[in-house]
This record gives structure tokens, sequence and C-alpha cells, in this order.
């Protein structure tokens, strides 16, 4: 029995990071940006590393995967309502990481050097901080030191 958007939204909103607002969509994007460039950090040279490195090393079936997780963060951008020129940039960068990435040995090495998946964060940080700062987080370390 499909759900109706309606009832989807219900749904959806019974669990956190589920909806369709802006504030949901942003820590999905951001949770899958940090599982395909950011899940471990590589010992000896401090460099992280996700998904989209390691899964580039499987031939064929690896760089399909990837390009698919970054299309999904594309599609995700598209139901936020980004401008086409927006979109455009992002498909480019997912563009050059599967056609590069596809090359043998070569491409694995640009897979560790060019992280595309981050320079979409990037774009829909800029616009969702435009366009809706109520979903801004502030990254990093904060300290308050008392005043007496």
């Amino acid at each position: 029995m499909p759900l109706s958007s309606e009832q989807f939204d219900r749904l959806a909103n019974g669990f956190p990071g589920l909806g369709r607002d802006p504030a949901s969509v942003r820590r999905r994007i951001e949770a899958m940006e940090a599982l395909l460039e950011k899940l471990f950090v590589v010992p000896g040279i401090r460099r992280p590393i996700g998904l989209d490195a390691i899964l580039g090393l499987v031939p064929v079936v690896g760089d399909i995967a990837t390009t698919a997780l970054g299309a999904w963060i594309l599609w995700e951008a598209r139901n936020l309502g980004m401008s086409k020129l927006q979109l455009t940039r992002m498909a480019g960068n997912v563009g050059v990481d599967a056609v590069l990435g596809a090359v043998p040995l070569v491409g694995d090495l640009f897979d560790f050097a060019f992280r595309s998946n981050s320079r979409n964060l990037k774009i829909i940080r800029r616009h969702l901080d435009r366009h809706h700062p109520e979903t801004a987080t502030i990254e990093g370390s904060f300290s308050r030191r008392a005043r007496f």
C-alpha cells in the first residue's frame, strides 16, 4: 500500500532527520558526505578517507556505487530548490569524479585528492545558509571563559 505525501510527512516527523525540512536534509547530506569522504583517518599521513576512495578500488562496481551516492546528494539538493547553475556545478563535480575515478590506479589517486562530495556539500551549505539560516550549525569546538 503506497503512502500519500501527507502520510509520509506525518510518519517522517516521528523520526529525527527523516523529514523534508531543510534542517533534516542538511543533516542527511552532511552525514553522507562524512561517510563518503571522512570515514576514518589514514595513520601516518593524517588524511581522512571514506567510502569514495575505498570503493573506488573495486573496479567498475565501486565507481558506480560512489557515483550513485554522489548523485543522491545532488537529488537532495534539487529537492531543496537550488538553482540550475548550482546543480550543474554539482553534477560536474560528480561527473568529473566518476569519469576520472574510473581510470585504474590514476583514478584511485584522483579519488583520494578530489573530494567531489565535500565540494558539493560546500555549495549546499552556502545555499542553506543564505536561504534557510535557521539550519546553520556551528562547526568546530566552542569554548567560553567565565568572567568574574
